[in-house]
């Protein structure tokens, strides 16, 4: 049986929230896969950079990893902006149980 993930009743894939690595500014120091308990990043060896391989593990409005990053190099959608969604979303569920 495949359970699904759920942020507060919201099906996980259906929130865009989720890290993007600028490979231009990451020097695959590894402290993002170190920040992150949760698996989203892995670092790819043959390119020498940090990669964002499961976004839906991203906890939905975590970003401890950015500030974890010497090179600037993560960053995440709009807070206010996702949280707006959030709220959006919630009402839709609640509205159609």
């Amino acid at each position: 049986m495949v359970q699904l993930r759920t942020f507060m009743g919201i099906p996980r894939e259906r929130i865009p929230w989720a890290p993007t690595v600028n490979v231009e500014r990451c020097s695959g120091c590894g402290a993002c896969l170190d920040e992150c308990p949760n698996g989203v990043y892995a670092l790819d060896e043959q390119e020498g950079v940090a990669r964002v391989v499961a976004p839906d593990r991203c906890v939905v409005l975590c970003d401890k990893c950015a500030p974890a990053c010497p090179g600037d190099a993560i960053s995440f959608p709009d807070k206010d902006a996702t949280k707006r969604l959030l709220r959006e979303l919630a009402s839709h569920a609640l509205a159609s149980d």
